[in-house]
């Protein structure tokens, strides 16, 4: 009996010496694929390279400088040398009423480019979709890409022109109908419908590739049979087409709902005036005014870290969601 242990016990001892003797190589076996992996595909990891490198350099670098929104930062001083307060900044944001002004604007205007911005790429992938024509296909979708590619200033000047009070068309058609010239721009209760109607022109035609791209994936034996069933191409849309595209929406949903608290920064600041703060100014113009204007670094930094976190938490929460009832995600 005392052998047969003694036996036993010498033949785990030994399978335990050789684990750990065939551990290394199954180590140096792994980095030594890895190495010819990269040998094999050393062109694809150099054209990768830049865009790592930018990252590096433009965002994940600058991440130290968040500290800033925990100190009383001086340029003189630089970052390291800057006394630290804590959470003092955040106590002023949140004691400042134009910045919880420009808070209320951001989510106002981001929930109605949500309401009617985000469906507005979608419907119009569907009408291509149901176009025949192939000609006329593709000079709709060429006119209705082309504001993509034009510059926020040139869309601003453009919108400033439609809605000027003297020789503006839209006042024009409207002394059509013997109503007096409206200063829109200088009306505050006008710069939302404005604003998200002037997004929804400029990037809806670009938005529904993506879902021309989803719709273009969906089988086409589904259709055929519902053909031979008798679904007329309004039924073909609702059971077979917006069903088969909808991991892609919930997709580009939580994407949309991540960036809830980023308003177009570049066409506010071109289109809003002090008359208009009241419903135009965001959390993205009143850090320029704060950091870039008055010169309070701490405290706009303190406002883009306070951005940043809840997208972050608006992201995690949407893919969660999803993930959990609809079993999408972007993760």
């Amino acid at each position: 009996m005392v052998e047969e242990h003694s036996t036993a016990t010498q033949s785990i001892q030994d399978n335990v010496l050789q684990a750990r003797e065939a551990a290394p190589l199954h180590s140096d076996g792994k980095m030594v694929r890895l190495l010819d992996h990269f040998k094999r595909e050393w062109q694809l990891y150099v054209m990768l390279a830049p865009t790592i490198i930018w990252f590096l350099v433009f965002l994940y670098k600058p991440m130290y400088g968040l500290q800033i929104a925990f100190k009383d930062y001086s340029i003189f001083r630089g970052v390291a040398g800057s006394p630290w307060v804590g959470w003092e900044h955040f106590e002023t944001l949140f004691s400042n009423d134009q910045f919880l002004r420009a808070i209320g604007n951001t989510i106002k205007i981001s929930a109605l480019n949500l309401i009617f911005g985000f469906p507005a790429p979608i419907i119009l992938a569907l009408m291509f979709n149901e176009i025949l024509n192939a000609r006329f296909k593709k000079t709709a979708q060429t006119i209705v890409y082309l504001p993509h590619f034009i510059s926020s200033v040139i869309i601003a000047g453009i919108v400033i022109t439609a809605f000027a009070p003297t020789g503006g068309i839209v006042n024009v058609i409207l002394g059509w109908f013997g109503i007096d010239s409206i200063y829109f721009l200088t009306r505050p209760e006008w710069f939302r419908p404005i604003f998200v109607g002037t997004g929804i022109w400029q990037e809806a035609g670009f938005g529904s590739i993506v879902f021309l791209a989803a719709i273009a994936g969906v089988n086409p034996s589904l259709y055929e049979s519902a053909v031979v069933d008798g679904a007329n191409r309004w039924q073909m849309m609702w059971k077979i087409t917006i069903p088969s595209i909808m991991p892609t929406i919930l997709i580009m949903l939580i994407i949309r709902i991540g960036n809830i608290m980023e308003v177009s920064f570049e066409l506010v600041i071109l289109l809003y005036q002090p008359a208009t703060y009241s419903t135009a100014d965001v959390v993205n113009t009143w850090v320029y005014r704060q950091g870039l204007q008055s010169g309070q670094y701490d405290l706009a930094a303190a406002a883009g870290l306070f951005n940043a976190v809840v997208a972050f938490v608006l992201v995690m929460t949407a893919n969660t969601l999803s993930r959990r009832y609809s079993r999408t995600s972007l993760w």
